[in-house]
């Protein structure tokens, strides 16, 4: 059995949950004074996601970096390998903000995407 406080970002209150539970289930949960605080602390103590925010280089640009971010959250312990696929990857100019630079990456159906464009 693993226990965690996780603290909640939903709202302003930031609450500390102390949360504890297994691989499969939460067995109890203390501390959150509203129900996005619930639903947040266990999804993240179950399957913790972020958006995965970096660079990646611009072919033709003379060492120019883009920056680039995922349109959807990613699962946590996939991050590393999504920045190893991404640092083997460049893009081509014209870029434009919210192109598609690679689909749907390490089949998570996340798309990683520009935050900006680059011109020549």
């Amino acid at each position: 059995m693993a226990e965690k406080i996780i603290t909640c970002i939903t709202c302003p209150l930031g609450c500390n949950i102390f949360i504890c539970g297994d691989e499969n289930s939460v067995l109890s949960m203390e501390g959150n004074q509203c129900k996005r605080g619930e639903e947040y602390a266990r999804n993240e103590f179950m399957r913790p996601v972020r958006i995965l925010t970096t660079t990646v280089k611009v072919e033709g640009s003379g060492g120019s970096l883009l920056p680039v971010r995922s349109d959807k959250p990613i699962p946590k312990e996939l991050l590393m390998q999504c920045m190893d696929e991404i640092k083997n990857v460049s893009a081509e100019i014209p870029i434009s903000q919210y192109d598609v630079i690679i689909p749907n990456i390490l089949g998570t159906n996340a798309n990683i995407v520009a935050t900006s464009e680059a011109r020549r």
